[in-house]
């Protein structure tokens, strides 16, 4: 398979053109003659027609579907979708239907966009993962439609989500359907699953939009991402999901981050998928070690390990310490009370796969139960308060434009959320915009560390 992008760019670089354009550096340095500009014979992202098209057409090939570039991440995958179901819906004021566990530039789409979003519950749910089932999503339509008198503009889901779990998507898609509702995947984690055998990616299994972050689990670089569209009930044109996409991006694309998606191309097709085959299978080992061990593993996601930390009587701030500190240093994806994120990709080695699950293994452990937070003072807190749905009372768009000011956590209780208070992964924020603070939520966010938050003035 070619790589355009790339070509141009080496071609470009080796006649030592006098650079009259952007960017500033003029091409000075070995990384910075691979940036440029959309100077002759480049392409422009948001109206493909050359080598940008000609690469984005190797990527649908390989994908199965209408697939295209963003350098500026997921984020601009979620909102560009918001905006395509918005546009496409009949309802007279387009509303979502949507798992809580949504990354915040969810919650920033649907304030640019006047969106709101109803929520699909679940009996299993925790602050960072949403155990959905085709029944839970079912009960919710049935209960939302009826509230807003029409249907949603579309479902939307993470999967997997932040700590590996993997929702039924072919099961959900199908319902979707028969109500003739899109369904829209963050796939932000789970850009390989298309590489499995059989493939769990989400448009393989009935989704109609979805995201891949390839700079997650593919040789790509940070910002590397998808926007992969396969629907019969959106009707979305090329020139509509570029348009879409264009509205939120920046019109300086990198050119380093095309030229990563660009040489994934050839990877993907050829070599990747026996190398995903290898490194899932240590990954299975090493989790079969550690729960030999006693560990507590969390989600099925093949390429991540998440354990449960709790159980072995340290903070997972504690574990993520106890790994830096390891003869060979190990930086986790994540870490926070309870648990520890580790993702792999087929760019490990087994060495380095073997290195960590050995120093897991080989964390000192105590009774659990005298763990407490290391971020809150809440010393009687050992396990996060259970997750409860706020009250909405205005708007998130019209929460997140009004005036707003800072107050200390205990002052925020019967205030409105004035932006959604969550970490940066796809979790289960406490409250949103718009929503009332109650005294749960108050109590989950100095469990997680806050001890300030943003209200309505």
């Amino acid at each position: 398979m070619d790589t355009p992008i790339l070509d141009f760019v080496e071609n470009y670089a080796a006649t030592n053109a006098v650079r009259m354009h952007m960017p500033g550096h003029k091409g000075k340095g070995e990384i910075e003659k691979a940036d440029i500009t959309e100077i002759a014979g480049a392409d422009d992202l948001f109206h493909a027609g050359g080598i940008i098209g000609e690469s984005e057409k190797n990527a649908s090939r390989i994908f199965g579907c209408d697939t295209y570039y963003s350098t500026e991440g997921s984020s601009l995958a979620i909102r560009a979708m918001l905006y395509l179901c918005r546009t496409a819906s009949k309802s007279g004021k387009p509303w979502i239907l949507a798992a809580r566990n949504v990354h915040k530039t969810f919650v920033s789409a649907c304030v640019l966009l006047d969106l709101d979003a109803e929520w699909i519950t679940s009996g299993n749910d925790s602050l960072i993962t949403q155990n959905i089932t085709v029944s839970d999503v079912a009960k919710a339509l049935a209960s939302a439609a009826e509230k807003h008198d029409d249907l949603p503009c579309c479902i939307y889901l993470t999967s997997p989500d932040y700590t590996g779990h993997i929702l039924p998507v072919r099961e959900i898609a199908k319902i979707c359907h028969d109500h003739g509702i899109p369904l829209v995947i963050d796939n932000a984690h789970g850009a390989y699953l298309k590489f499995l055998d059989p493939s769990l990616h989400p448009i393989d299994l009935g989704a109609d939009m979805c995201c891949d972050s390839a700079h997650k689990t593919l040789p790509a670089l940070t910002g590397a991402a998808y926007l992969h569209v396969k629907s019969n009930i959106l009707s979305a044109t090329k020139e509509d999901v570029k348009t879409a996409m264009s509205l939120f991006a920046s019109t300086s694309p990198s050119w380093l981050i095309l030229q990563s998606l660009d040489c994934l191309n050839p990877i993907l097709e050829t070599k990747f998928k026996d190398d995903l085959k290898i490194t899932t299978g240590l990954v299975f080992f090493a989790r079969k070690a550690l729960a030999d061990g006693g560990f507590s593993l969390l989600g099925e996601e093949p390429l991540k390990i998440t354990i449960s930390t709790k159980e072995k009587g340290r903070t997972g701030e504690q574990f993520a310490q106890y790994l830096r500190e390891n003869e060979v240093p190990v930086e986790v994806e994540f870490s926070d009370p309870d648990q520890i994120v580790l993702m792999v990709s087929p760019n490990n080695t087994k060495e380095e796969i073997e290195t960590v699950t050995a120093a897991i293994l080989n964390i000192p452990q105590k009774d659990g139960s005298d763990v407490t937070s290391e971020k809150t003072s809440v010393s009687s807190i050992n396990r996060p308060p259970r997750v409860t749905l706020p009250e909405r009372v205005m708007s998130m768009r019209e929460a997140a434009m009004s005036p707003w000011e800072n107050v200390f956590i205990d002052e925020a209780i019967g205030r409105i959320a004035h932006l959604a208070e969550c970490s940066c992964p796809p979790a289960v924020p406490p409250v949103i915009c718009g929503e009332k603070i109650t005294e749960s939520a108050i109590a989950l966010l100095k469990y997680y560390g806050y001890d300030s938050c943003r209200v309505v003035r």
